[in-house]
C-alpha cells in the first residue's frame, strides 16, 4: 500500500492565454491559470452566490506544451490532472511562496472540454479548423503525459470517439467469451 498521494483533479476556464518559455536547460515550460468556480444559493436571502479560486498550472513536459501552446486559449475548458506542489523563495529579503498545479511525467494530463475562442481558420459552422479538431484526439508526449481534445458532442452525440466504442464493444465480446468459459469450467 502506498503511504501517500499527491493529485489534483480541476476542470475550469483559462483566465489568459498560456505562456510559453524556454528554460536554461533547453526545456520548455507552459504557465497558465485555471479559475474554478462554484455557485450556491445564500439561505438567508435566496440571493445566488459565486465564489471563484485561480489555480497556477505549470507544466514541464515539452509534447503537452507543444498542444498548450497550439490549441489552449483564454476562456476554454479544461480538465488537468498533476502534482500539487509548493514553492518557495526569496525576494528583497522576503520569504515568498507559491502553490501550484504541476504537470509533467506520466500522471499529467489535460483534456480539452471544448474548442478555444478566437484565432485560427474556421469551418462553415463556425467551428475552429485545426487538426484533431473534429472528432477529438489524443497527445502523448515523450515523457508519457496525455492530452485529450473532447470530440464535437452537437455533431456525435452519443457516438462517442471510435476507440472507445470500439473498447465498449470489446469488453462486451470479452465478457459474453467469459461466461461461456465459465460455463465450461468442471467444477
Amino acid at each position: 500500500m502506498a503511504g501517500s498521494l499527491n493529485k489534483v483533479m480541476l476542470i475550469g476556464h483559462v483566465g489568459q492565454d498560456p505562456e510559453i518559455n524556454k528554460l536554461n536547460n533547453g526545456g520548455i515550460v507552459a504557465n497558465l491559470s485555471l479559475a474554478t468556480s462554484e455557485s450556491w444559493k445564500d439561505k438567508n436571502t435566496g440571493e445566488k452566490k459565486e465564489r471563484t479560486e485561480w489555480h497556477r498550472i505549470v507544466v514541464f513536459s515539452e509534447g503537452l506544451c507543444g498542444v498548450i501552446e497550439q490549441y489552449v486559449r483564454k476562456g476554454q475548458k479544461l480538465y488537468v490532472e498533476g502534482e500539487l506542489q509548493t514553492r518557495k523563495w526569496e525576494k528583497d529579503g522576503i520569504e515568498r511562496y507559491s502553490t501550484e498545479i504541476v504537470l509533467t511525467g506520466f500522471d499529467a494530463k489535460l483534456l480539452m472540454l471544448d474548442r478555444a475562442s478566437g484565432g485560427g481558420d474556421r469551418d462553415p459552422n463556425g467551428n475552429a479548423d485545426r487538426p484533431g479538431n473534429k472528432s477529438g484526439g489524443n497527445y502523448a508526449d515523450k515523457s508519457g503525459g496525455t492530452v485529450r481534445q473532447s470530440q464535437d458532442r452537437g455533431r456525435d452525440q452519443g457516438q462517442g470517439d471510435s476507440r472507445e466504442s470500439f473498447s465498449r464493444q470489446r469488453g462486451g465480446e470479452q465478457r459474453q467469451q467469459s461466461r461461456e468459459l465459465d460455463d465450461e469450467i468442471p467444477f
